[in-house]
């Protein structure tokens, strides 16, 4: 799952919060956390910060369960210097989102992914979500760079099952796929993909996992009966950009501050009723 990063109302961060999320994750059955993705507001945290918060991770996880690093940037060498800071600190992983802003070609792509992957010998994930970076990897392109020994998943956030499909077809074994969208991810999973990267599970991790145990077993009709009531959260939790919502979620079920950085807001007024709405529809208020 995507853990949000939690922050005190001056926006600092609030490491007992961090704390306490990391150790909950573990007791509800979370199989591994990302530290500083998307959902950890990656991009409004300064370099210090960054690797602070997957040191303090690592640290906390204890080897109790992986710790993925995200440690993506729109600057090869940014990426490459983040991945060697996760690799040192101890993390498990590190998962590479597609350089944002700057719209690279697919052969661009294919270079700067395995540039970090001859950098650096850590496991990585690349990470696609053209809704957020302006920049799509084809399946041609992760087919490709599945064949490099560093690159073991990646993490597919379209909601296109066809393109899932696609990138198992292509690459058969050579990669493990993830879903990034939690609305398909059942469906994703049922398809052949390991596992969800979640930002539902932040609120509701125990149902998220086991929804993904029953999706891996095989068992639609068990999945199905787990997920009808988290829909309403998948889709609520993006009324504003992705980390607001959740981070309100988390706030209201006492679980966090209300901090959030600029030029991320608090959730606006009139989202409040349908968020809670959602959390009250899983058994979460």
């Amino acid at each position: 799952m995507a853990l949000v990063t939690p922050m005190h109302a001056d926006d600092s961060i609030d490491w007992d919060a961090l704390a306490h999320l990391i150790d909950w994750h573990i007791d509800q059955g979370t199989s591994a956390i990302v530290a500083v993705g998307t959902t950890g507001e990656s991009a409004t945290l300064d370099v210090d910060e960054h690797c602070d918060v997957i040191r303090f991770s690592v640290e906390r996880a204890g080897g109790r369960i992986p710790i993925i690093a995200g440690t993506g940037a729109n600057s090869t060498r940014e990426a490459i210097d983040l991945t060697r800071e996760a690799k040192s600190v101890g993390a498990d992983a590190c998962l590479l989102v597609t350089p944002y802003y700057n719209k690279p070609t697919q052969e661009g792509l294919y270079r700067h992914h395995m540039a970090i992957a001859d950098a650096v010998a850590i496991p990585q994930m690349l990470y696609n979500v053209p809704g957020r970076t302006a920049c799509d990897m084809q399946p041609e392109t992760v087919a490709r760079l599945c064949t490099h020994p560093n690159i073991v998943a990646i993490k597919e956030a379209t909601g296109d099952l066809n393109r899932g499909r696609r990138i198992l077809e292509l690459c058969g074994d050579n990669i493990v796929l993830y879903s990034g969208d939690d609305a398909t991810a059942m469906d994703l999973i049922l398809l052949g993909a390991k596992g969800n990267i979640s930002v539902t599970a932040n609120v509701a991790p125990r149902a998220m996992a086991d929804m993904c145990a029953a999706a891996l077993a095989g068992n639609r009709a068990r999945a199905a009966a787990i997920n009808e009531p988290l829909q309403d959260l998948h889709k609520d939790l993006f009324l504003e950009a992705n980390p607001i919502p959740v981070k309100w979620a988390l706030h209201r079920m006492g679980l966090i501050g209300p901090g959030i950085r600029l030029p991320l807001t608090p959730l606006s007024d009139k989202f409040h009723q349908p968020v809670e709405s959602a959390l009250q529809k899983a058994g979460l208020l």
